[in-house]
């Protein structure tokens, strides 16, 4: 049967302290052992394990130097470090962190201390790896939402880094514009859900195609699914909010002013903003003076006039992704 629990790698040149460790550990986890710093990044690099345990007083190559190199190989950067060691200087403790260590276990070990402090650094392993799966899935289905849209990939991605400008700008914190910037492109993940002749058509849609075109937001968020994730609420959040209007005019809930999640009326800034200065397969590209005149005209209407004044107030940068990011 296949074993299935995190594999910890120990490092340590005195027996001893291996043996002291793995009767801590091995009722619970995957262990392998190495006595020196060489040793140790070649199995960290071969076995992959979730967490390594790093003597810091080793010969030929001390703990902080094979945490350098660990840190510095794509393959093994991200497995999380943990000191265990004799050293209990703050200078220690300070170099350790700089280096990429997560924590420090003193000798001699205390066995409730090693396994709380393995157990917390698990446990953040797996959410990481949860948030990076979330994050994939969302990718991809914003990466299938453009096979049903005129427009290209490069929107999505243009749209996506317009919105976490404007989310900085607005005064959210980075880790709320870095996920805006991630869920941004799940804002017409519902389209997937369109007909085609609909979805695809050249010219203007009828009224009754464009009550079915209305319906994409609701069935986003019946795509993304009831994942009680930050990452796939705000997801949802985006794909049914951003056709709201600052003055209640939009769909599909009518909703006015702050009523709309912030995230909704940023990705409506963003996603017209882009739309509009892109070429678009019934459209020629407007100029940036034009739209922006279109904003400051509906500065109050479909949009919040804060968002508006920081349009205008980051526009280089936005520009400038613009340019980066440019359809193929």
């Amino acid at each position: 049967m296949l074993d299935t629990r995190p594999l910890i790698l120990i490092v340590d040149d005195e027996p001893a302290n291996l043996r002291v460790l793995k009767q801590i550990l091995h009722q619970d986890y995957r262990l392998a052992f190495a006595k020196s710093g060489e040793e140790a990044i070649r199995l960290a690099t071969d076995n992959q394990p979730q967490l390594i345990l790093l003597d810091i007083m080793m010969p030929d190559m001390t703990g902080f130097e094979a945490c350098k190199q660990l840190k510095a190989k794509a393959s093994t950067r991200k497995i999380p470090v943990i000191f265990v060691t004799a050293l209990n200087h703050e200078t220690d403790e300070a170099q350790g962190f700089e280096i990429g260590a997560v924590d420090y276990i003193t000798k001699p070990v205390s066995s409730p201390v090693v396994r709380a402090r393995v157990k917390t650094h698990l446990s953040l392993v797996d959410a990481e790896e949860l948030k990076a799966t979330r994050l994939q899935i969302i990718q991809r289905l914003g990466r299938a939402s453009e096979f049903k849209d005129n427009e290209t990939g490069m929107h999505v991605v243009r749209m996506s880094h317009f919105a976490q400008i404007l989310a900085l700008a607005y005064g959210l914190d980075h880790a709320r514009a870095d996920m805006l910037l991630h869920t941004a492109p799940m804002h017409d993940v519902g389209k997937i859900g369109i007909p085609d002749h609909i979805m695809l058509k050249p010219g203007k849609l009828t009224d009754e195609e464009f009550a079915i075109m209305k319906t994409h937001p609701q069935i986003g968020v019946e795509i993304l699914g009831d994942d009680d994730s930050e990452l796939i609420t705000l997801a949802k959040v985006v794909a049914l909010t951003h056709h709201e209007k600052w003055d209640g005019s939009g769909y599909p809930q009518g909703l006015k002013g702050e009523e709309i999640p912030i995230e909704g009326r940023i990705v409506a800034v963003a996603d017209v903003f882009d739309a509009l200065t892109s070429v678009r397969p019934y459209k020629e590209a407007w100029s940036i003076d034009k739209t922006m005149a279109f904003f400051q005209e509906q500065s109050g209407k479909h949009f919040e006039p804060k968002l508006v004044d920081l349009l205008v107030q980051e526009l280089d940068k936005i520009l400038a992704i613009k340019h980066q990011y440019q359809d193929e």
